[in-house]
């Protein structure tokens, strides 16, 4: 991906015109943003990494995996949200101290026992698409910090075609990972928006959810297996499935982000690629009447493979964005529907569960609108990043977050966000758009995915910090999760305790103290600092020591 942006700069478009003309609308006077540094007038701290120990990570990995070059650095100087990228505008940044890139499960082992004997935290790292903090240069209590980079941990390991599963290395992409699938006539069907640089380890690391999900499940839900590399010990997990020999501690793996270990290796129950696919757009007179709609497909099972209320205030952009000015005026939310199946049957099957599905959705007061939306969604849908990135261009403030509870607690929950974003913004005297969409339900209830542009007049990373926090807390007061399925990172670790409970911080604590006795895994994340630790050297903006 790009440094200080998103994805592939050939993907990068300019902000659309329909767009551009909206903002002022929407936002008012937009401020001129400061121009972004150069690469290679970034200034970076020097190594704290001494050759000793440059000369051990060179031993364990090879001399050409042992990366201390200043564009390498500060590739993996965190993730990609707006206050990653908003850090790569600044002239002093933070970074690790070398990228390390194992190639081999057994080298990733060896990277650890020496980061704990030499006292060099390690940051585990895949595609850098974390938006949570989990990806920070944070050295904790120690006095380096190493990427672990794990791109070199790639391909499909093993295939049993007659179980439905896969073992799949942790650096293996999205995108490579399905090819290697599809060879065999299969898929995993996990297309989160991170979908073509996120890797097959952050998906478990992060218990990722694909905007499939509907019809695959999540993607904790798909994992039957798991290789972790601890600085204490190795563990296999998941002999067999439905084995009820203990608690399934695969699950102790699935949201760790890193903390406890390097997971290397993800077992996954595959099915195959679909031979059918049909498309179908809906219109709501408002969210409220989509949103139950979308409740009754969930609770009666067998709908589409993919569906996506937007709100009227991101279907308004939408429309911008596909240039279709004229519908913008009709107020109304917006839903997507995909069908897939495989199989001699696959038309039937998904003629079946259409028509379950639209009666449900009629029922509700939807319309169907024909395929196009539906279609125009799933070809650009790995694309939105790119939008973020050219409104930063051109001064406008644009993050996401994303939570989820019961459908009987869902509108509290939004108004609640919603309160806490506009109230924030206003305390500082700017104007904000705020937009939701629902794009992952449970017969019990849905994730709520919320964009938010502003026009920040001041230092936007400072103005935000307030803001993200008091949508924490409403998050939290209104019952909704702290993450749904960006994770928890740094961002979100102040607030976890609320959320598991004193002992669940606690076991976790336990976890960590067996498995990562030095603190070196991931320091400040999931379960911030350590009891006893010293505070951080490492600031994420940080002054270069002369």
């Amino acid at each position: 991906m790009r440094w200080n942006g998103w994805g592939d700069p050939e993907r990068a478009k300019p902000l659309p015109r329909a767009v551009h003309a909206l903002l002022p609308l929407l936002l008012g006077r937009v401020r001129k943003p400061e121009a972004s540094v150069e690469l290679e007038s970034v200034n970076l701290a020097p190594i704290a990494l001494s050759a000793e120990d440059l000369g051990a990570l060179r031993e364990a990995v090879g001399e050409a995996s042992v990366d201390t070059s200043q564009a390498a650095r500060i590739y993996h100087a965190g993730g990609r949200s707006t206050p990653d990228l908003l850090r790569r505008r600044a002239q002093n940044q933070a970074a690790p101290d070398a990228v390390v890139r194992p190639g081999s499960h057994d080298e990733v082992r060896a990277c650890l026992a020496l980061a704990a004997a030499h006292g060099i935290a390690v940051i585990p790292f895949g595609g850098g698409s974390s938006v949570v903090g989990a990806l920070d240069p944070e050295r904790g209590a120690h006095r380096a910090v190493i990427a672990l980079d794990l791109r070199r941990l790639t391909g499909l390991l093993r295939f049993d075609p007659l179980s439905g599963e896969a073992v799949l290395a942790a650096g293996t992409t999205g995108p490579d990972a399905e090819a290697a699938l599809a060879a065999h006539g299969f898929e995993l069907g996990h297309y989160p928006q991170s979908f073509r640089y996120a890797t097959i380890g952050g998906f478990a690391a992060a218990r990722s959810s694909g905007q499939n999900s509907a019809g695959y499940g999540r993607f904790d839900t798909m994992v039957t297996g798991i290789r972790v590399a601890t600085p204490t010990g190795d563990l296999e997990l998941g002999r067999s499935p439905g084995s009820a020999a203990g608690p399934d501690l695969i699950r102790v793996f699935l949201g760790s982000e890193g903390i406890f270990g390097v997971i290397t290796e993800v077992t996954l129950r595959v099915h195959p690629v679909p031979t059918e696919r049909v498309f179908e757009a809906w219109t709501f007179p408002s969210f409220a009447a989509g949103s139950e709609g979308l409740r009754q497909v969930a609770q009666a099972g067998s709908g589409p493979t993919v569906i996506r209320l937007s709100d009227e205030a991101e279907t308004a952009v939408s429309l911008a964005q596909l240039g279709k000015i004229g519908k913008i005026l009709a107020k109304g939310a917006s839903a997507v529907t995909v069908y897939e199946g495989a199989g001699a049957n696959a038309s039937t099957e998904i003629a079946e569960r259409r028509a379950r599905t639209s009666a449900l959705l009629r029922a509700a007061g939807g319309v169907s609108a024909g395929e196009g939306d539906a279609a125009d969604w799933m070809q650009s849908r790995f694309d939105g990043p790119y939008l973020r990135d050219a409104l930063l261009d051109a001064g406008v403030f644009c993050e996401t977050l994303e939570t989820a509870s019961t459908w009987a607690n869902l509108p509290k929950l939004r108004d609640a966000v919603e309160a806490a974003l506009k109230d924030g913004f206003a305390r500082i005297g700017s104007k904000s758009y705020i937009m939701c969409h629902i794009s992952h339900i449970y017969p019990t209830g849905a994730s709520l995915y919320f964009t938010v542009l502003a026009s920040v007049r001041e230092d936007p990373l400072a103005a935000w910090a307030p803001i993200k926090a008091g949508v924490n807390d409403a998050i939290l007061e209104a019952s909704g999760t702290i993450s749904h399925h960006h994770a928890v990172g740094r961002d979100h670790a102040p607030w976890l305790r609320e959320e598991v409970g004193e002992t669940g911080i606690r076991i976790l604590r336990a976890i960590k103290r067996e498995l990562d006795p030095a603190a070196i895994m991931n320091p400040g994340a999931v379960i911030g600092a350590d009891a006893g630790a010293a505070p951080s050297t490492t600031s994420r903006t940080e002054e270069p020591l002369q």
